[in-house]
């Protein structure tokens, strides 16, 4: 049977995988001969958000897949499942990163196009690959991925409501996924997070917190502390916390106290202050869950040299100089891999 397309491409963070992607997949095998699935938010670590790594998730798509053997075997299509890494703050990025996964799976003058359905405005990027078909599809589900993630981090979740929108075999693994500390630890946050927001509830209109990090490297290694509370306990996150509007005098003395009240870091102030060599205010409206969050780095480049003594402090559980080299970000809180990047360039 003759198809429209050489390949498909099907962006998604599928978190988790329901029944509507399902039936995106199956038409977009029906009509194009190859399609590339990418899955989105990558080597993050687990969260409200993401709370299901990429292997989890391409397991969860192939064994769905072949649970309608059937239906899709008889379809021919060839189907490949690449993870990508999101960028916050650098779309250019991302966009040549999407690309260079279909270049890489497609023949020199292949009929390319992408798939998907624009629910709001998180659907922005079906617009940004221009040199493609854009093939739109209607709604198929009511509940969206984020929807059942409300549903199932839940103390009360009532799995026959969400196993109507998701394949068994996910709401199988949803129930298994139940019973870890992993899941504990992601309702703990979901509550802290709640908890926090309903602070302000009653505002006239959200509030903006001001905050502040230290991006300290020394002889190609950062300087980073693991987070002793809620949210993201146990990350690895760059020192810093909110601006003092009664007793910080600027937005460089809020970062040089918080630094030393999370690390000890034992290097006279002049020094630092000698050796920022840049800075940068980090606003994406989607950086924190706690709110809207701006938060204003600096970068201290110290001297090459034997690294200073440092330990933990206030908020937080340990202290450490880490090889630049070494920083995964699915261990890091929120966006702090990024900032990292965009000061160090690696």
């Amino acid at each position: 049977m003759d198809k429209k397309y050489d390949t498909l491409v099907f962006i998604g963070r599928f978190q988790p995988l329901h029944n509507a992607h399902l039936k995106i997949i199956e038409y977009a095998m029906k009509i194009s001969k190859k399609v590339i699935v990418i899955v989105g938010s990558s080597n993050l670590p687990r969260t409200f958000k993401n709370p299901f790594s990429f292997e989890e998730r391409k397991n969860l798509i192939t064994q769905s897949i072949s649970l309608y053997s059937n239906i899709f075997q008889s379809i021919g299509s060839e189907i490949l499942i690449e993870p990508i890494v999101d960028t916050m703050y650098n779309e250019n990025s991302w966009v040549t990163r999407v690309q260079n996964i279909v270049n890489q799976n497609s023949d020199s003058g292949s009929k390319i196009g992408i798939i998907g359905h624009k629910k709001d405005e998180s659907s922005y990027y079906l617009d940004m690959f221009p040199q493609w078909d854009l093939v739109e599809v209607d709604l198929v589900e009511e509940l969206n991925a984020s929807q059942i993630r409300e549903l199932f981090f839940r103390k009360d979740f009532n799995a026959n409501f969400i196993g109507g929108v998701v394949p068994p075999i996910v709401l199988d693994y949803l129930l298994k996924f139940l019973k870890t500390e992993q899941y504990t630890q992601i309702i703990k946050e979901v509550e802290f997070i709640e908890k926090y927001k309903s602070q302000y509830i009653s505002f006239p209109y959200p509030p903006t917190f001001v905050t502040v990090d230290a991006v300290v490297v020394q002889s190609g290694h950062v300087l980073m502390i693991r987070r002793r509370a809620e949210p993201g306990k146990g990350l690895l996150a760059i020192p810093g916390g909110f601006l003092n509007a009664l007793t910080d005098k600027s937005i460089e003395d809020a970062m040089i106290r918080e630094l030393r009240e999370e690390t000890c870091l034992k290097v006279p102030d002049p020094v630092l202050r000698g050796n920022i060599t840049n800075s940068k205010v980090f606003d994406s409206i989607n950086r924190s869950t706690r709110g809207r969050t701006i938060t204003h780095a600096f970068y201290i480049n110290l001297t090459d040299g034997k690294l200073p003594k440092v330990k933990n402090g206030s908020d937080a559980a340990s202290a450490e100089w880490i090889p630049i080299s070494q920083v995964d970000s699915s261990e890091c809180y929120e966006d702090h891999y990024e900032i990292i990047n965009y000061f160090t360039g690696v």
